[in-house]
């Protein structure tokens, strides 16, 4: 049986790999939408559903090839909410993670434990074409707390300051075997998962 051939819509690096691990046995061939020169879609949606959905149609468009997006960014409960869908270039610039972090970590400065709840949450969208009127989507969260400071080098975005709930370990001191098993993308793409087999059944 051959492969469908999808494009990701994404350029974010530590994003294409995250998802490059986790749909390594999906039976897609996903193809990164910067390989066939296709840029970012400009994110104007006021909630994570809507920008998937913006970044899938734009990648479809584009592309001719069913798309999947994801948007997706970091909930605090002391803030609001924030930097949710600003979570990229909270600080100002696009994907300064180490600036994004500093940032946080200035704005619960004295804020204590029990207050620091956060979320990182993920909406994956995938489109069979452009105007496809009904798109599967999936959404996951993943709760945990805002760290006193920054801890472990892997992964990438606010990962050194995020601790998932029952778990010691920040998600940057994690492998990736189990980051990718726990993440709020992991989950989204085992609910995608699950509604295709049951759309193929």
């Amino acid at each position: 049986m051959n492969q469908q051939r999808i494009v990701l819509a994404s350029s974010n690096p530590g994003k294409l790999k995250e998802f490059g691990a986790l749909l390594a046995d999906s039976g897609l061939e996903v193809i990164p939408q910067a390989s066939l020169g296709i840029d970012d879609a400009e994110e104007t949606g006021l909630t994570f559903v809507e920008n998937a959905l913006l970044k899938a149609r734009h990648a479809a468009q584009a592309s001719g090839l069913p798309a999947l997006a994801d948007d997706s960014g970091l909930c605090v409960d002391h803030l609001h909410g924030a930097p949710g869908l600003y979570s990229a270039r909270y600080s100002g610039g696009h994907g300064d993670a180490a600036a994004n972090n500093a940032k946080l970590l200035r704005e619960l400065d004295g804020v204590p434990t029990a207050q620091r709840g956060a979320f990182f949450i993920c909406v994956l969208v995938l489109l069979q074409h452009a105007n496809d009127p009904a798109p599967l989507i999936a959404e996951a969260r993943w709760h945990g707390r805002i760290l006193a400071e920054g801890r472990g080098s892997g992964g990438f975005g606010y990962n050194p300051v995020f601790l998932p709930e029952g778990y010691a370990q920040s998600v940057a001191e994690m492998d990736d075997a189990l980051k990718n098993k726990l993440s709020h993308r992991g989950q989204a793409l085992a609910l995608l998962h699950a509604r295709l087999r049951e759309l193929r059944a």
